[in-house]
């Protein structure tokens, strides 16, 4: 077989249309070898090609007679040397870190590890088994795919509803998705998922994690698997798991996905986890960089290179201070922005990517890069603002161009409609937007995604039906998973078969969404929740590959009801600019006029007061926003007119007459949702009944 020294440049297995190229790091390696495959599972390769060429610490090689399916992967050779950080073992197959394909999940397998697998020193100790016939192999692809007129639609952030899902359990039990494309890339592209998200107001689906994964040997061995897929491999390569097709073709499943989706209006944002792998602590398998440079790839302990430090909770934390491990997050990301044309990430754990030495800075060259990169300035970046390092919550201390799951909105909304005391005043901040957040570095509203459920914690039906996690089916003993939901059962423990639990269930799950929509900032509904899907109690089904993951779409009157109600609600945020402000409220009255764009309503219809906001029992908030607040512009830059809305809420248990404020305007109130009945009214009254732990949204029409 022909062998030229190749390019460097670009990293990867590179079809070139005449040849490949082949490109890896290692700075600490002594000889890296190219290997070959015919089959998957192939235990030997049928070429050993030395890589002879090394150009500023990267082995390249170019072979003109290959061509695109070809399957590969890496020896490296180098010092077997835990103590000092380095364990390469050429005896261990390796995946190429640019692979854009693999061809199978990496499953666990002790013949993976680059030890003998055994007490919790053995690491030390080199094994010299060869690992090839239990991992899977690398894929050179071809590119090439019609994109014909595709445009990213480039949702406004003030105008974005996101929906969380994980793509297999949105359509494995669909019954007018094709079998054959359930759980898939194309089944998540089918007309019926489209239509459903459409009908929900979704502007953008934001997929968990798409990226080659593996599951960690704890899992195997109690016969789990890691089905969310927060354990990634593969930077390059979309998990072979949601393809129908063979070896490559979730490349080309995938960029149909993300086209039919953007012919739809609907943006595709992928939770992405770079701030570990699935490689693991000193005990885990290598299977990739581990295997390629350890040193360079991951963040050691100073006193102890055999140990990791671990600020994600998996056992290892990539090392953003080596400008190659930068360069391999990045030249990923980029990939999926230009090749793959998705508009965004979530970017799991994202502290981790701003950690210098040890404390999180908001000023990390992560950060500088981010917002200077011409390909990535442009697109949508949420963090999930905390990790399990010291100072690891960063609510608030993103950049600017970053948005953020908004945790204090999740909890302060599920604490007041859980009924607990004192909550008006967090409630208003994150109501209009968390400008205490926010506003101080000049962000926005929009810098905040609110959420009340996400994929981590309970689903929204669980959220109302229990007060304790149920996670024993995961098992840990009921260990895993966090203590603090801030749920109540409201009366009974899961399910229940009273007609009021059940009643007061569903009024609390109408309030929670109907408060989502009519916030300040970025609504992210979770996948199943507007169906009334259950987890029975589970707040940690990472595990399941089951029905504790997949959705139901057979739905009884109840959920039908309760998933035209959502539909509503994000039906009300779309006609109302001022539902969607662009900038924060002021609290002041406008220019030219007397009304202020916000103020704060108490039971009498007057604004509150210092005392009012102080007083421990208030449990009732009115939100009095003004017709001429909004700020929202057309393509001319003139302004989207809006009508008054008022929003009333009571968490508390005790009913309580309203008072409607006065309006210099002619015109009426019209009660256009309430979370107690169904339809819309005409107030025919100055004061309105507000029952406990309900929500009242009035619009005034002059």
């Amino acid at each position: 077989m022909r062998v030229w020294p190749g390019n460097p440049f670009p990293l990867g297995a590179t079809w070139t249309g005449d040849g490949v190229n082949f490109a890896i790091f290692s700075e600490n390696a002594t000889a890296v070898e190219l290997c070959l495959f015919e089959q998957a599972d192939s235990a030997t390769e049928i070429a050993r090609i030395p890589v002879r060429e090394r150009s500023n610490k990267v082995w390249h090689s170019f072979l003109p007679d290959l061509r695109p399916g070809q399957l590969y992967g890496y020896r490296v050779h180098g010092p077997f040397a835990p103590e000092q950080g380095h364990r390469f073992n050429p005896q261990k197959l390796l995946l190429d870190p640019y692979a854009k394909a693999i061809t199978g999940p990496v499953r666990w397998h002790e013949v993976l590890c680059g030890y003998p697998y055994g007490d919790e020193r053995a690491d030390l100790w080199l094994d010299t088994r060869d690992s090839a016939g239990y991992l899977p192999k690398c894929v050179v692809i071809e590119s090439a795919f019609t994109w014909g007129n595709d445009q990213p639609p480039r949702t406004p952030w003030n105008r974005s509803v996101i929906y969380e899902t994980h793509l297999r359990s949105m359509t494995v039990r669909h019954p007018q998705v094709p079998e054959k494309l359930r759980g898939t890339y194309l089944g998540m592209c089918c007309e019926p998922v489209i239509e459903h998200l459409r009908s929900l107001g979704v502007t953008a689906v934001e997929l968990m994690p798409m990226h080659q994964s593996m599951t960690e040997r704890h899992l195997v061995l109690k016969n789990l698997t890691n089905y969310w897929g927060y354990s990634t491999v593969g930077f390059f390569a979309p998990d072979v798991r949601f393809a129908t097709g063979g070896h490559g073709e979730q490349v080309l499943e995938f960029k149909t996905m993300v086209k039919v989706l953007h012919s739809a209006g609907i943006e595709v944002i992928l939770d992405v986890v770079y701030n570990h792998t699935g490689e693991g602590d000193q005990l885990g398998p290598t299977v990739c960089l581990r295997g390629i440079d350890n040193a360079s790839y991951y963040r050691l302990r100073p006193d102890n290179k055999r140990l990791y430090l671990d600020f994600t909770g998996t056992g290892n934390s990539l090392n953003m201070l080596h400008h190659r491990t930068l360069q391999l997050i990045l030249d990923s990301l980029r990939y999926w922005v230009g090749e793959m044309h998705v508009d965004g990430f979530r970017f799991d754990l994202a502290p981790v990517l701003a950690r210098e030495i040890h404390d999180v800075d908001r000023l990390s060259r992560f950060f500088a890069i981010m917002q200077q990169d011409p390909v990535l300035c442009g697109i949508k970046l949420i963090a999930e603002p905390w990790d399990l390092g010291h100072g690891g919550y960063q609510v608030g201390n993103f950049p600017n161009g970053w948005a953020e799951w908004n945790g204090r909105y999740r909890d302060t909304v599920r604490r007041f409609w859980r009924g607990d005391p004192g909550q008006v005043p967090e409630l208003a901040f994150r109501v209009a937007g968390s400008s205490d957040l926010y506003g101080p570095e000049g962000r926005h509203p929009y810098a905040s995604v609110n959420y009340v459920i996400s994929h981590d914690g309970f689903s929204l039906q669980d959220l109302v039906s229990y007060e304790h996690k149920h996670n024993e089916s995961n098992g840990e003993e009921n260990r895993d998973g966090t203590n603090e939901n801030c749920g109540r059962n409201w009366g009974v423990e899961g399910p229940s078969d009273s007609p009021s639990i059940v009643r007061m269930r569903e009024r609390i799950k109408r309030a929670l969404v109907a408060m989502l929509a009519f916030s300040q900032g970025v609504p992210m509904l979770h996948a199943g929740d507007e169906l009334g899907h259950t987890q029975q109690g589970n707040n940690n089904a990472y595990v399941h590959d089951d029905e504790l993951n997949w959705l139901s779409w057979e739905l009884d009157p109840r959920q039908k009801s309760f998933l035209a109600f959502v539909s509503r609600c994000f039906a009300l945020r779309r006609q109302h600019p001022v539902l969607r402000r662009r900038s924060f409220f002021r609290g002041r009255p406008l220019e030219g006029r007397r009304v202020k764009d916000v103020t704060w309503i108490r039971p009498d219809g007057l604004e509150m007061t210092q005392a009012d906001w102080q007083h421990p029992d208030n449990a009732i908030l009115g939100m009095f926003i003004t017709g001429h607040a909004t700020d929202e512009v057309d393509e001319r830059g003139r302004l989207i007119a809006g009508n008054t809305l008022l929003l009333l809420v009571n968490g508390g248990t005790r009913a309580r007459l309203c008072r409607l404020p006065l309006i210099e305007e002619a015109g009426t109130w019209h009660e256009v949702l309430n979370t107690v009945r169904p339809g819309s009214r005409v107030v025919q009254q100055q004061s309105v009944n507000l029952v406990g732990h309900s929500l009242i949204l009035f619009e005034y029409r002059e």
